[in-house]
């Protein structure tokens, strides 16, 4: 997105928004321009229970209204056992600590194997008491990444209490979490995995939120003078977490020598990019009702919150938001990492543009994506070009957390909103296509987490849901797979095996550079597919060329992939580049 007149330097929140109101943004849509933004045919289609994936969420309410009710839960898409294809693990959440009563009986977490390699067909089977992951705590959310380089995906589960680090070794999971050294007893809601020191492995980021416990239980009201469920501010929020990787598969730490415990805030979303470009790796977090956070790594193992100063701790009106989801991306295709976060009704979610120094604007106006927000709560979000034409959109997860009055007289958990679609129409705005994008667009549930990646390998991004107090939804893309793509699997050797944090950029078709990320974190309370996949749109040649940008600092070119499919490339075997070759 271009905006023609931008501080070189952002000071202060409110001379940010001045600027913005005083450039230029463009015309709105016209209604023939708006038509053939919009395809026909349904995009996503609902198809969990059709395929396997029998789970529902439960959060325990048994009218006291304890806060950790309304936030959970989250799920995952990884490849828990090697074979190819994207498993599913979700997160439960049931008995809340310290309640006097049991509302229902602990089943605990869920691990769905996918059987598409093995059958054809895309199908789940329920392996949780054979994989050993069926924590039942109660959860919140879940982090992953191959910690010990084992080529075994591990877990992180995210709970309020007790997180629990399962180590995979072929399939099967042991809990690690006392001799791994990342034990925590706070209420946790997020996680990552990122290299932030440069040595080849994944450390450990971990959000907390509150200090919450029954016996300071808070009882509040809504507007309407019913009880309901509390904010934030009425809890003491709690510092972060971060565990530095030592190599032998235990953890140290570092939060405190890092400066991460020097700050404060209730977080609930985290996502790992190197924001200002210097080839280090920084932490953004998203803290509700309260100053977001943008840890700056030093490169010396140390951090620097830099949000005030680079215009991402506030909107552009200078105003805290009730932050829950974080997704980066380079939408807008000028090589940085890009800010969009979810937030409350009429707060409107918020798309910060990064100017390629690590500083930002307020760009949700401009980009169309204030006014189309504003009656939702949103959760779990990320970039992902959901039509590879090549541009990144939106998915944005709703679900209100104070009873909306419109559906206390025909719900019983009356916090149901539908979710929406944004499509990025390549000039810096985004058009909103939820009504235009199937049947499974226009269901009102409780939405919490999502996750996403290729669940069936046809080349296209699909999306898990997660509902609080409701059933998992698995949103088919039927879409994407009608124009080209390119899917990679990256494997370190001097980086993290499964890349975390790797950089990669393919030619665009009016030339520039479309770049990705390999990662996992992001959305809310959720972990995605780390493998990279890019929309190459409907004309494009047969072979392709992409650069990798590695964690370890090695930069190298893969020639001659063939489109439509998926290569698994390993670091050191391209051809070393001293400069950025697509662009020479």
């Amino acid at each position: 997105m271009k905006i023609k007149c931008t501080p070189s330097r952002l000071t202060l929140a409110m001379l940010v928004y001045s600027m913005l109101v005083a450039c230029e943004s463009p015309a709105p849509d016209t209604a023939a321009q708006r038509d053939s933004n919009i395809t026909a045919a349904p995009v996503f289609v609902e198809i969990a229970a059709q395929v396997g994936l029998n789970f529902t969420h439960k959060n325990g309410g048994a009218g006291h209204f304890y806060f950790p009710e309304i936030n959970g839960a989250g799920g995952a898409l990884f490849d828990y056992d090697g074979d190819g294809d994207l498993d599913v693990y979700l997160v439960q959440s049931e008995n809340v600590p310290g309640a006097e009563e049991s509302i229902v009986l602990p089943t605990g977490n869920r691990l769905f194997r996918n059987l598409l390699v093995p059958t054809g067909e895309l199908g789940f089977e329920d392996v949780t008491e054979i994989a050993g992951v069926g924590d039942p705590g109660y959860g919140i959310g879940v982090a992953t990444g191959d910690y010990d380089n084992d080529a075994d995906v591990d877990l992180y589960v995210i709970n309020v209490g007790k997180n629990i680090l399962y180590r995979n070794d072929g399939g099967v999971f042991t809990n690690v979490t006392e001799s791994s050294g990342t034990q925590t007893a706070a209420w946790s809601a997020g996680g990552s995995f990122a290299d932030y020191d440069s040595d080849g492995d994944l450390d450990l980021f971990v959000v907390n939120y509150v200090d919450w416990r029954t016996e300071i239980d808070i009882a509040c009201n809504n507007n309407a003078g019913q009880r309901d469920y509390c904010s934030p501010g009425n809890y003491t929020p709690v510092s972060d977490r971060l565990f530095r990787n030592n190599g032998d598969g235990t953890f140290t730490d570092s939060s405190t020598d890092a400066g991460i415990s020097t700050a404060a805030g209730p977080g609930l979303g985290v996502v790992a990019a190197d924001f200002n470009g210097d080839g280090h790796t920084d932490f953004y977090v998203a803290n509700d009702q309260a100053a977001n956070h943008l840890w700056i790594n030093t490169g010396d193992g140390t951090f620097t919150e830099n949000g005030l100063r680079a215009g991402v701790a506030y909107n552009g009106r200078g105003a805290v938001e009730a932050s829950m989801g974080v997704t980066a991306g380079d939408f807008d295709s000028d090589g940085d990492e890009d800010l969009f976060m979810t937030h409350l009704s009429s707060e409107s979610n918020t798309l910060y543009v990064n100017d390629g120094t690590g500083n930002f604007v307020d760009g949700t106006e401009p980009a169309n994506l204030g006014a189309a927000s504003m009656r939702f709560t949103g959760f779990g979000s990320a970039w992902f070009d959901y039509d590879n034409d090549g541009l990144l959109d939106l998915f944005v997860a709703n679900g209100s957390v104070m009873s909306l009055a419109e559906r206390r007289a025909v719900s019983e958990f009356p916090y149901e909103q539908t979710n929406q679609l944004f499509r990025n129409t390549g000039d810096g705005r985004f058009l909103e296509i939820s009504l235009h994008s199937g049947s499974a667009m226009q269901v009102s549930e409780v939405s919490r987490g999502a996750a996403f990646g290729d669940i069936d390998n046809d080349g296209d991004i699909d999306v898990l849901v997660t509902n609080n107090n409701g059933p998992v939804r698995l949103l088919r893309n039927d879409s994407g797979d009608k124009r080209h793509w390119l899917q990679l699997e990256l494997t370190g050797t001097d980086s993290p095996r499964d890349a975390h944090g790797a950089r990669v950029a393919i030619a665009g078709k009016n030339g520039g550079l479309k770049w990705r990320r390999a990662h996992s974190d992001g959305s809310y309370a959720s972990a995605s597919d780390v493998r990279v996949l890019f929309g190459l749109g409907d004309t494009t040649p047969a072979l392709a060329t992409i650069e990798v940008r590695w964690p370890s600092g090695h930069v190298e070119a893969f020639g001659n992939l063939e489109i439509d499919r998926l290569h698994r490339l390993l670091e050191g075997a391209g051809k070393p580049i001293s400069e950025a070759l697509l662009t020479e």
